[in-house]
C-alpha cells in the first residue's frame, strides 16, 4: 500500500504538468503552414489591432498578435509562446493567409551587397 507521501510525488503543479492541449491539436494535425516559409530569423507584424471579436481564431493566434503589434523574429515568438517552432509557423501560416500579419523573409546570400562593400562601410566607420 502506498504511503501518503508516495500519492503526493505523483500530484502535479501546473507547469509540471505540461500543456493542456497537444501541440498537433492547435493546428489540427497540420505540420505545415498554408502559407509562408518563416525562417527563425523573418520579421512578424500584425497588419492591425487585434480584433474585438477573434473570429475564428485561437488563444494562441491572439498572443501572436498582441506580441506581433512591432516587428519580432520567428524565433522571438516561438520563445515568447513556449511552443514548438514547427506549431508557430503553422499558427503564423494562418495568420498570414488571413491578412492579420506580414511576413518578411530574410534576403538570400546570393542578394546580399558584396563583401568589399561592408569592408568600406566598416572603414569609413572607423575613419569618423
Amino acid at each position: 500500500m502506498a504511503s501518503a507521501e508516495d500519492r503526493n510525488e505523483d500530484v502535479w503543479h501546473d507547469e509540471d504538468a505540461g500543456p493542456v492541449v497537444r501541440p498537433y491539436a492547435m493546428t489540427r494535425g497540420r505540420t505545415q503552414p498554408a502559407r509562408g516559409e518563416f525562417d527563425l530569423i523573418s520579421l512578424v507584424v500584425a497588419t492591425r489591432s487585434i480584433p474585438s471579436v477573434a473570429a475564428g481564431l485561437q488563444p494562441e493566434h491572439v498572443t501572436i498578435m498582441r506580441l506581433c503589434q512591432r516587428p519580432l523574429s520567428v524565433a522571438e515568438v516561438a520563445a515568447h509562446l513556449n511552443l514548438p517552432l514547427g506549431i508557430v509557423r503553422v499558427l503564423l501560416g494562418d495568420l498570414l493567409d488571413k491578412g492579420y500579419i506580414l511576413a518578411r523573409e530574410p534576403q538570400p546570400a546570393s542578394h546580399m551587397p558584396p563583401e568589399r562593400i561592408f569592408k568600406a562601410v566598416i572603414n569609413g566607420l572607423r575613419s569618423l
